[in-house]
């Protein structure tokens, strides 16, 4: 069975169980409107069909990379880590001082980053953000004068940075991995990765929706439970183990 096959037929079974699970949703929805009770009257389900959308999208997008190969999953999680940075540094205190390091975190450091992936340069780009960015961030943020709260400044910058770019870079750097017996299939990586990260989400939703009592972290994420990490730990370790034909190990 060639690498193609393999893909297509893991996007059907997704596509099917998304049909599946799209339809339960809708007449959830449904049979609480017949019942008189609002549209959008319960919470529950209301995420539950929002989940739903949010895989459609998912499984679209990675699907377009996908017919480009390589390079259009190398865009498509540059364009994420773009985004993902931008809203983690909204979050954080920046000031007039820290536009070039920005500058330079966003159109330097990012680009360069997918672009040493992008050609297969392992030992420049496993160290090019936690290394050489870390190092030329502070400087460049320090040449505008504004040393106010500066080591917290520059500390979000790189914590954003090795997490939105550098961390997540790693999904597609899988791409560039020379296995023996295996060339040509490294989109196969990619699709059990995600796959078996995505279900475990949902997994662990269910399982705290059914047997979640004790909170995580109730400031951090309220919905998290004890129950439903451990419901989704296991439930995606069995998924992955049904599905150990994807990888070559």
């Amino acid at each position: 069975m060639t690498a193609d096959t393999e893909i297509l037929l893991l996007f059907g079974g997704v596509a099917a169980l998304l049909v599946v699970a799209t339809l339960i949703a809708r007449l959830l929805r449904l049979r609480l409107a017949a019942g008189g009770a609002p549209a959008h009257g319960s919470p529950g389900i209301e995420n539950l069909n929002a989940r739903i959308d949010a895989w459609w999208a998912m499984v679209a997008l990675l699907g377009l990379a996908f017919l480009f190969g390589g390079g259009g999953v190398i865009v498509l999680f540059a364009l994420l880590s773009l985004a993902a940075l931008r809203e983690f540094l909204t979050l954080t205190h920046t000031r007039r001082g820290d536009h070039w390091a920005l500058l330079a975190a966003f159109f330097l450091a990012l680009p360069a980053q997918y672009g040493l992936i992008a050609i297969g340069w392992y030992g420049l780009y496993a160290i090019f953000i936690p290394v050489y960015a870390f190092l030329l961030v502070p400087v460049i943020a320090v040449l505008r004068g504004d040393t106010q709260r500066f080591l917290e400044r520059i500390s979000e910058t790189q914590w954003g940075l090795m997490l939105c770019v550098y961390c997540l870079s790693h999904v597609p750097a899988l791409t560039t991995l020379e296995i023996a017996g295996f060339e040509g299939r490294q989109l196969l990586l990619i699709a059990f990765l995600v796959l078996v990260v995505q279900m475990s989400d949902v997994l662990q939703y269910v399982w705290g929706k059914l047997l979640g009592r004790r909170r995580i972290a109730p400031e951090v994420s309220p919905g998290k439970t004890v129950e439903g990490m451990a419901g989704g730990i296991v439930s995606a370790t069995l998924l992955g183990t049904a599905l150990r034909w994807i990888p070559p190990f």
